[in-house]
């Protein structure tokens, strides 16, 4: 059961990308569910869960650039893993600029701007920092990119922006007009038109797209959101899925299943 590969810049990534939050207690299913799982994610049971996903064939992981993930990532790595690194930057650290500089020091092969800076930059117009920005990535040897959950996002940065690739949310679950940063426990909302309007949107954009938060943290049927992802997935793009290996211990693999299968019908 191969899922195969997509090119981002340079890279040659897994069409299926292990994804952090439940790693770093992002459930988006309220603040008792991020204490749950970051109990639950010992470094321990992270490494147990990459080397799943390695051996599954799963080739990158996307991941928040604070000192947590550059943690253990590097004792996954002195211990024999091999899955590389695609860095998100975290607002809530402070400058985007941070959040690349420890994607370099973490030995991260991609940087991406995080959704929600990239959300409230474009919601106050505050724009004329990204191409110094991406500048920075690029010049750090890493293929550079932006993340989003508004369509705006997208809209703009292909008229206006640079990238190796997008990373486009199906769902624009908070406002980040006067926020970029997560907040445990706010109210969130997923709703059908957000994702009809970002795949819509991703049909046409230029750049390749990793696809996230399929599965609307957790709230969507994997089944019927696989069968939504193959009908909009380009021959050049990729999708994102956390785990949570206490509830789903075999969900990496069933992911893979889902996602290979969905393909192979809609080729049918």
């Amino acid at each position: 059961m191969s899922i195969g590969t997509v090119k981002i810049g340079n890279l040659s990534v897994s069409r299926l990308i292990i994804g952090g939050n439940p790693f770093s207690g992002f459930s988006h299913q309220g603040a008792d569910r991020d204490a749950e799982m970051r109990h639950f994610y010992t470094v321990s049971r992270i490494k147990q869960a990459l080397r799943q996903a390695e051996e599954l064939g799963i080739n990158a992981h996307i991941s928040r650039a604070d000192h947590h993930v550059m943690r253990y990532l590097m004792e996954y790595r002195d211990e024999g893993g091999e899955i590389f690194w695609i860095a998100q930057t975290c607002p809530e650290l402070g400058s985007t600029e941070r959040g690349i500089d420890n994607a370099v020091s973490g030995g991260a092969k991609a940087c991406h701007i995080h959704g929600g800076t990239m959300d409230f930059l474009i919601a106050n117009n505050q724009l004329d920092e990204l191409p110094g920005l991406i500048a920075k990535i690029r010049q750090a040897g890493m293929a550079a990119g932006i993340a989003g959950h508004n369509t705006d996002v997208f809209r703009w940065a292909d008229k206006n922006l640079d990238v190796d690739y997008y990373m486009c949310s199906y769902y624009n679950p908070i406002a980040r007009d006067e926020q970029a940063g997560h907040v445990s426990g706010t109210a969130e909302q997923y709703l059908d038109e957000n994702r009809r309007a970002m795949t819509d949107l991703i049909a046409g954009l230029s750049k390749p797209v990793i696809h996230y938060k399929v599965l609307a943290a957790g709230r969507n049927d994997p089944e019927k959101a696989f069968e939504f992802v193959a009908r909009h997935l380009r021959p050049q793009d990729a999708v994102c899925v956390g785990i949570y290996t206490k509830e789903h211990p075999n969900g990496m693999a069933e992911n893979i299943r889902l996602l290979t299968d969905a393909l192979e019908e809609r080729l049918q």
